[in-house]
């Protein structure tokens, strides 16, 4: 087999923002992350088995869990099982392209951001709750279930469309990144908002699905806050909001754990 060669020209993303990534998204994440640097490597074939291997671990992984006792289950912190194959998938990236990160990062080679690998996983981890809900809780017989499935659906899409602002943040002047955060980001998510005060209206609606719903609400009020603060540092080409920023951005993170 011919080994990969790196291209400096072309971005790639780190071993860590895979490992966040995996984190949040489980194995369908890292699938995604790992066939964009193959591809990038030169590698399209290995990229579609990388994420072929992402969709099968994903599908058994989540139904294998269900199988664990629930005495057991509880007694595991919730980290605990993410933090596990999140290692598997940080040792097999670096067997299969540890080199040519490697190799990428001292020819000082482009990578991609860490927040464009957490917006991803954040995207993935979503589908997956969505298919384990609807997979336990959901019942033909007292639920709209394709009214919640369309709204979850374009829920995802429109947070994709939002998170592009990271990629914006690196690759466009100020005024085209604040006027994004103005014109499309903000009235995203505030869109999102009102996704789901109409999904909390659905006759029948599960408490799990409900309170899903209400971690979602303030995932998306802060990443409203977070924006208008990006958006403000931004205008006044200034560095004294980003203790705020990185501050709210914690809160997100234990907001996506809860979920």
């Amino acid at each position: 087999m011919q080994e990969n060669q790196t291209d400096n020209s072309k971005k790639l993303y780190s071993q860590k923002s895979i490992a966040i990534a995996t984190y949040l998204g489980g194995p369908l994440a890292a699938g995604v992350l790992i066939r964009r640097n193959f591809i990038n490597l030169g590698n399209e074939d290995h990229g579609k088995n990388a994420l072929v291997i992402g969709i099968i671990s994903t599908i058994l992984l989540f139904p294998a869990l269900f199988l664990i006792p629930e005495h057991i289950i509880d007694k595991i912190p919730n980290y605990v099982i993410p933090a596990i194959y999140t290692g598997i998938i940080y040792l097999i990236v670096d067997r299969l392209q540890g080199k040519e990160l490697k190799k990428h990062k001292e020819n000082k080679g482009q990578f991609y951001s860490s927040w464009k690998a957490t917006g991803i996983g954040a995207i993935y981890m979503l589908i997956i709750i969505a298919g384990i809900f609807g997979y336990v809780f959901f019942s033909p017989d007292n639920l709209n279930t394709a009214k919640y499935d369309n709204g979850i659906a374009e829920f995802q899409k429109n947070e994709e469309k939002a998170l592009e602002l990271f990629a914006l943040l690196e690759t466009a002047d100020g005024q085209q990144a604040t006027d994004f955060i103005l014109a499309t980001g903000i009235p995203i998510w505030q869109k999102n908002l009102q996704i789901l005060d109409e999904l909390d209206n659905i006759e029948g609606l599960y408490k799990e699905l409900k309170d899903q719903n209400q971690v979602l609400r303030e995932y998306c009020k802060l990443r409203i806050e977070s924006y208008q603060l990006i958006g403000k540092a931004i205008k006044e080409n200034t560095n004294l909001y980003d203790s705020q920023i990185e501050e709210i951005n914690q809160k997100i993170e234990g907001v996506l754990e809860k979920l």
